[in-house]
C-alpha cells in the first residue's frame, strides 16, 4: 500500500503554523499628530494612521490638543494594532489598542 505524502506534508505544516506565535505588539516612537503615530515593527519606523479618525492639522490650537491627547495615551507604549491596508500616503490605517484592551481610536473620538 502506497501512502501519499500530502496528508504528512499538511500536518508538518499545520503543526510549523501552530508553534509559530508572533508578537504583534509594537513600541509607539513617535506620535505625528492626533491621527497618525509612528511604530517601531521589525526594527522599522512604520507610520500609522488611526482609522476612522481625522484631526485638524498641528498649528491650529484643537490640531495641538489632539496630538497632546494622542501622546499621552500611546507614547513610548506598546500598542498592537489591527491593520486594514494602507492609504494613499502609504501608511498604515489601523484600529490602535492598548495591551490592557483600550481601543485607542474610541478613546480619542471620546475625549473629543
Amino acid at each position: 500500500m502506497i501512502r501519499k505524502p500530502t496528508v504528512y506534508v499538511f500536518a508538518f505544516l499545520l503543526q510549523s503554523e501552530v508553534g509559530l506565535a508572533v508578537d504583534l505588539s509594537s513600541q509607539v516612537v513617535s506620535v505625528l499628530g492626533g491621527d497618525t503615530i509612528e511604530i517601531l515593527h521589525l526594527n522599522q519606523p512604520e507610520r500609522v494612521r488611526l482609522y476612522g479618525i481625522d484631526c485638524a492639522e498641528q498649528g491650529p490650537a484643537f490640531g495641538t490638543r489632539a496630538k497632546q491627547a494622542a501622546s499621552a495615551l500611546v507614547f513610548r507604549k506598546d500598542v498592537i494594532p489591527q491593520t486594514y491596508g494602507k492609504d494613499t500616503y502609504k501608511r498604515t490605517l489601523a484600529d490602535v489598542l492598548l495591551p490592557d484592551g483600550i481601543n485607542v481610536n474610541q478613546a480619542l473620538v471620546k475625549e473629543g
